[in-house]
């Protein structure tokens, strides 16, 4: 009987390791405009995001973004905006990937409280959907599925 990631990788998917942090939150490796960094994966987040701190750290192009975020909490967050960018997660790329840029002071406060790792941004439901995710709770990996490349 095949297993789930015989099934996947026959299917086109690549795996990534995620790793459970002490606030029971999935931590992900990923690389923006090719530069590392650690990240939340967020299923409820509609976009992905990165940390205004971070803006020059990840050689993004920042605008001016009319658009509010909000999350759990009860107010809105002024953003940014930064298109364009290339992620890989693991073996899978995405170019031209939009941004959202907020500030995430109160969350990596919040990590550090917990004495969690603070991470550069959130990986948002927009990625996961581009990629078909699939997310293996038990064993902590998500696949997603590469482009198929034309023959």
């Amino acid at each position: 009987m095949q297993d789930l990631k015989e099934f996947l990788f026959q299917q086109g998917y690549v795996r990534i390791k995620l790793k459970k942090t002490i606030t029971n939150h999935f931590e992900i490796k990923a690389k923006i405009n090719g530069v590392k960094g650690n990240f939340i994966l967020d299923t409820g987040a509609s976009k992905s995001c990165v940390g205004t701190e971070d803006i020059d750290f990840f050689n993004l192009k920042s605008e001016e973004s009319e658009h509010k975020a909000s999350g759990a909490g009860p107010s809105e967050i002024d953003t940014l905006i930064s298109s364009k960018n290339e992620i890989n997660l693991g073996k899978f790329k995405l170019k031209k990937l939009s941004l959202i840029l907020i500030d995430l002071s109160h969350i990596n406060k919040a990590l550090e409280k917990q004495e969690a790792n603070p991470v550069k941004g959130i990986i948002g439901a927009d990625i996961l959907i581009k990629g078909k995710a699939i997310i293996d709770y038990n064993k902590k990996y998500l696949y997603l599925l590469n482009k198929k490349k034309k023959s």
